[in-house]
């Protein structure tokens, strides 16, 4: 067992001589170094390569812009009209906008649903005009932003989904079938 000598007494005075029990002192430096070790390499383990490791050579001296995908923007907050917009990026390629005309339906059980055919048909004629995946054999589609804020009805937003879903287009299936889905994904911004 370690100790430490502090120095005898001298004359009548009794010894000053204690004992330090250095073993929880060393044990405390092992956990101690052994907890940075560990960490040490958790925070290598943390990094991320930065660099884009695709197939064939670099090209340094060309960099390739990557145009951004045109998406319609569906704005319904206004309570007389809905506003179409396709942006690429920040850029609006064309705006239109569309009466609003809440057509309320009940159904049996009193269940209440709008419809908005005049919506339907602007979007259809918009995705016509403007819309990038109209091949068969293309399978993505085209995006669709329904711009909404926290007061609208659900029962109202989903007459504006189903009037954006109401657009059609042939995808390929398998073989030479082709079947007709909507041509949009539908995503949400609320304000």
């Amino acid at each position: 067992m370690g100790g430490i000598d502090v120095g005898g007494g001298k004359g009548g005075r009794r010894a000053l001589d204690s004992e330090v029990n250095m073993i929880p002192f060393i044990d405390l430096l092992m956990v101690t170094i052994s907890f940075l070790l560990i960490t040490a390499v958790w925070t290598h383990m943390t990094r991320i390569a930065a660099d884009a490791q695709v197939p064939g050579p670099p090209n340094l001296d060309e960099p390739t812009p990557v145009e951004p995908e045109k998406r319609l923007h569906v704005e319904m907050q206004s309570p007389d009209k809905f506003v179409l917009s396709w942006k690429q990026g920040a850029n609006v390629i064309s705006s239109v906008d569309v009466p609003r005309k809440d057509n309320v339906v009940v159904g049996p059980g009193g269940t209440k649903s709008v419809h908005y055919p005049e919506l339907a048909q602007k979007i259809e004629a918009e995705w016509k005009n403007f819309g990038s995946h109209r091949d068969p054999s293309d399978k993505k589609f085209d995006t669709a932003i329904l711009h909404t804020d926290n007061e609208t009805p659900f029962v109202y937003m989903i007459g504006v989904i189903d009037a954006i879903y109401s657009a059609h287009r042939g995808l390929a299936a398998g073989g030479s079938k082709v079947e007709q889905v909507p041509a949009f994904n539908v995503t949400f911004a609320v304000n």
